[in-house]
């Protein structure tokens, strides 16, 4: 069957993610049949570069050998077991390794099935924690502008991108919204540290007012993802972390997209040097395999649940398929190949290539800022370059790179008007050269009136 047969029979039973199905009027539906390293390739045979790395989950290409030896060497063992009462090898190794390798203090691991619900067992989990120790009172949560943390409700709420939270706000609560370090916003010839000591101010002021009433302030460390890749310096999670200890507030880490290399350093808040209370991860943790999410925390937290039954403390949060087996040993195979290979020293090759091919798009007329950090790359679309007047999302400017993209063999897949690359590792210099290539040529096309 070729692409167009495939198209017809999704299309009549599919409701797919965060798409308006009526653009597949005109947008052509691209089944794809297989994967391998960085490409996939559809049912008549073209391939496309996966520069986004299949929604930013893919650290080491498709049908890796190595990941693929460890599912099947699972799944002759024990495809799935509940968690509550029972345990398996994978977890408990998994487990080990990641307090081992996240920073110092994290010593308990909770696991969900993706990274929403990391982030609604951090909330609940912080939540409990404070009614446990005596302090019911504290029922609310402070967020960044242009946060985004997932969508169900609870981590819905505590985002801020308004075109996934709007329209469900009436079924959300409440929480405090503090303005973003995000130092796309800066005054020419500040430096982005100096900018966020600036923001910080806000955060400094809403935890003196609502420290009382406040779980947690949680945060995406260094780059905002889904809110156009907006990026920040490492000085405002230190900021944070000594405000929230000394504040009596809990810091909620969502490394869910930024963690496992992806900024230059194992995990985000590396960078800063702190240790977040809860650290929540996924996407990569398989190598972009399964649906796998982890929440680590802290020993004082966890004995804060830790008591008699009958005194109803224990948290009582669960899924099905929590730490499914084989979901852990992809995990384990993904943290292999970190360990075995020079990764992050190989990144930081990769990522200055994507910085020096990417050079010249700071000239281009409607281009307003190229940022990074690490294996992340974003490229901001404006009207008006002097003010930067942003381009009407009705224009929708990104969808022209996207379709260009396309056309060139490159799955590039634009958050409004930001172009960003965010590869698998495996990408090769070369093949980041061709991706700017495109790029260009397609911000040239979307730019043009």
């Amino acid at each position: 069957m070729n692409n167009q047969q495939w198209t017809q029979r999704d299309l009549g039973v599919v409701w797919h993610p965060c798409t308006q199905m009526k653009d597949h009027e005109q947008l052509p539906l691209i089944p794809i049949r297989r994967g391998e390293g960085i490409w996939l390739e559809d049912f008549e045979g073209r391939r496309y570069l996966d520069a986004i790395s299949s929604w930013w989950v893919n650290l080491f290409g498709h049908a890796n050998p190595r990941i693929n030896a460890a599912i099947g060497k699972q799944l002759n063992e024990i495809e799935h077991v509940l968690l509550a009462g029972f345990s398996h090898e994978a977890v408990i190794r998994l487990s080990e390794q990641l307090v081992e390798i996240t920073p110092p203090g994290l010593s308990r691991c909770f696991y969900a099935d993706n990274g929403s619900s990391a982030i609604e067992v951090a909330l609940k989990m912080s939540f409990h924690y404070w009614r446990n120790v005596g302090k019911p009172r504290k029922t609310r949560f402070i967020s960044l502008t242009n946060s985004y943390h997932g969508e169900t409700l609870g981590a819905l709420a505590v985002g801020d991108v308004a075109l996934y939270k709007e329209t469900y706000c009436p079924l959300l609560m409440d929480v405090i919204t503090v303005p973003s370090p995000d130092c796309f916003s800066r005054e020419k010839g500040e430096s982005e540290a100096d900018y966020c000591r600036r923001q910080f101010v806000h955060m400094e002021r809403a935890l003196e007012r609502y420290a009382e009433e406040t779980c947690a302030v949680i945060v995406e460390p260094l780059v905002q993802c889904a809110g156009n890749m907006r990026m920040y310096d490492p000085v405002y999670l230190s900021l944070l972390r000594e405000a929230c200890d000394r504040f009596g507030v809990h810091l909620i880490a969502d490394e869910i997209a930024v963690g496992f290399g992806r900024t230059g350093t194992f995990f985000a808040c590396e960078q800063a040097e702190i240790t977040p209370d809860f650290l929540c991860l996924s996407k990569g943790l398989t190598g972009g395999y399964l649906p796998l999410a982890v929440v680590l925390t802290t020993e004082p937290v966890y004995q804060a649940f830790y008591d008699d039954y009958s005194t109803l403390r224990a948290f009582l949060h669960s899924h099905s398929f929590t730490a499914n087996p084989v979901g852990c040993s992809a995990a384990l195979a993904t943290l292999d190949i970190f360990k075995e290979d020079r990764v992050l020293e190989n990144n930081r090759l990769l990522a200055k290539k994507m910085q020096e091919v990417t050079d010249h798009f700071v000239d281009h007329p409607h281009v307003a800022e190229v940022r990074q950090h690490g294996m992340i790359l974003a490229i901001e679309m404006v009207k008006d370059k002097a003010s930067r007047e942003p381009y009407p999302w009705q224009e929708r400017r990104g969808l022209r790179v996207y379709q260009h993209g396309l056309q060139k063999g490159m799955l590039l897949r634009p958050l409004g008007n930001v172009v960003y690359f965010m590869p698998p590792y495996v990408i090769t210099p070369e093949q980041i050269t061709d991706l700017a290539e495109v790029a260009w040529e397609g911000i040239g096309l979307a730019t043009r009136d």
